[in-house]
């Protein structure tokens, strides 16, 4: 088992979670590489945990089927569950978002493209559309009269 994990700041924030509903499926966006034998697909892959695709040989089906072009091994990763959602703590916190069934491949970076939410941790404003690919969130909560962010976004794939 694989878990993509966070840690960041919030600041006036909580429940950070990506927006990943069976509508608006998320779209995970990583770089994978073969176990079997170490090689690194050149391009991010994605998937989401909504679409299932077929293994050869009618042994099930996965979120992400990949055949290495190196060994010609055929691998797969299955999300878990839905995502976790990251609390807001201070100090901040290392804390498993995703984890992942990988049979023959290992996801290696992780790029953060796509839509996130949160939640106001005092006021309870409903914060859409947030965009982490550079790393960091500004916003003001009206309700509660103050600036809210999000900073030091470190995300790292790690053995669940």
């Amino acid at each position: 088992m694989l878990a993509l994990a966070l840690t960041a700041e919030l600041n006036g924030v909580t429940d950070l979670r990506p927006n990943d509903t069976e509508d608006s499926p998320f779209e995970y966006t990583f770089k994978v590489q073969c176990t079997s034998c170490r090689e690194t697909h050149p391009n991010f892959v994605t998937l989401n945990r909504f679409e299932m695709h077929d293994l050869s040989g009618s042994r099930g089906d996965a979120n992400f089927v990949w055949k290495c072009k190196n060994c010609k091994r055929e691998h797969s990763a299955t999300i878990q569950a839905a995502p976790a959602s990251y609390p807001q703590s201070d100090p901040p916190k290392k804390q498993n978002i995703l984890e992942f069934d990988c049979r023959g491949l290992e996801f290696t970076e992780f790029k953060s493209e796509g839509e996130f939410l949160a939640t106001g941790a005092e006021s309870k404003t409903k914060f859409t559309g947030i965009d982490l690919a550079d790393g960091e969130w500004f916003d003001y909560d009206e309700k509660e009269g103050a600036e809210v962010s999000i900073t030091n976004v470190k995300w790292e794939i790690r053995r669940a």
